[in-house]
């Protein structure tokens, strides 16, 4: 980056940009493991030789970091996809069973904002669609932050929530199901081209709770893409233009990843497996009544503290799809 001429062709000079970025962010979190591990490997020998309480527990606060560092640096190696590094789309949509279908979506919006929280992520709603009575119809947010969409396209299929109904007056147990849905983000130097002849725009006024929150003029937008027959739509700005730009980028980041679809459709190993996250498949199943327990029916894993996952510590759910994925793909 340093040499004469580099920052000429500014396309060039910030892909290269893009790969020295990501090298790093392989090489520094190595390096730092491989110092640690050692130091603490001069800590044990010093240890051996000169017995000291004090230093046995550095030593077993050493050894306990290092394996946490080792475990999130094997994680990260398991996010080797092509647009596993960029931000994420999540797309959330209530299932049928009127306003408890919504409440379990809003529930699903909160635990994945939390996720994102938990790791210093940011979290921007591009759409909302709130239910009549209470919860939302759908929502679609953007997870930005390092790898958002390699962690979060574990969470693609059906949400099964299975509780006694806050809802029914006489106090019976339901099962709802919302679908998730996760998108890569597009970024500016990826060409999805959408010719303004094949959009169809239509504006409404936004809804919502009503009072001083629902706009009074019709700048909510809604897109149509005549050829594939996407729809999206954003109402969470006043202004028309931001609006119309904001579902923009909603309406390219589903282009792109149809055709990414279409590429992974061709390959037999993805096939393999597509119906286990495909749309409309029950990945995951929330038990709060007559017991507490979160299943994951792809990799088995059950935990049994269903508010600490609803809270977004779904980390574990995660992890064990990765490396299960993994383990498929190498066989």
């Amino acid at each position: 980056m340093s040499e004469s001429g580099f920052w000429d062709h500014q396309e060039r000079a910030q892909t290269v940009v893009q790969q020295v970025k990501e090298l790093r962010g392989w090489l520094e979190p190595f390096d730092a493991l491989a110092a640690r591990v050692q130091g603490t490997h001069e800590l044990l020998e010093l240890l051996d030789a000169e017995p000291d309480a004090e230093m046995a527990a550095e030593v077993g606060r050493e050894i306990e970091q290092a394996e946490e560092e080792l475990a999130t640096f094997e994680l990260k190696s398991l996010l080797q996809g092509p647009d596993d590094h960029r931000d994420a789309q999540v797309e959330i949509a209530a299932g049928a069973g009127g306003t408890e279908a919504q409440d379990w979506a809003q529930m699903l919006m909160r635990m994945y904002t939390r996720w994102a929280e938990r790791r210093g992520f940011d979290v921007e709603i591009l759409d909302l669609s709130e239910g009549e009575e209470a919860g939302i119809k759908g929502a679609v947010l953007e997870i930005r932050g390092q790898y958002a969409f390699g962690f979060l396209r574990a969470e693609t299929g059906v949400h099964r929530l299975v509780r006694i109904s806050p809802f029914d007056a006489q106090a019976r147990r339901h099962t709802s199901f919302a679908s998730v849905f996760v998108y890569p983000v597009v970024d500016t130097d990826i060409n999805i081209e959408v010719r303004e002849e094949d959009i169809v725009m239509e504006v409404f006024r936004a809804s919502g709770a009503g009072g001083q929150h629902v706009n009074k003029t019709s700048s909510a937008v809604r897109l149509r893409h005549l050829p594939s027959g996407v729809v999206v739509s954003s109402q969470q700005e006043r202004s028309q233009f931001k609006n119309r730009a904001t579902a923009m980028k909603m309406l390219k980041n589903k282009l792109y990843n149809i055709e990414l679809e279409k590429q992974l459709a061709a390959k037999a190993a993805i096939d393999a497996t597509k119906s286990d996250v495909s749309f409309g498949s029950q990945i995951r199943s929330y038990v709060f009544q007559p017991y507490t327990m979160v299943n994951d029916h792809r990799t088995e894993l059950k935990i049994p503290d269903v508010q600490k996952i609803m809270d977004g510590a779904i980390d574990p759910f995660i992890e064990a799809y990765l490396k299960a994925a993994a383990g498929g793909a190498a066989r």
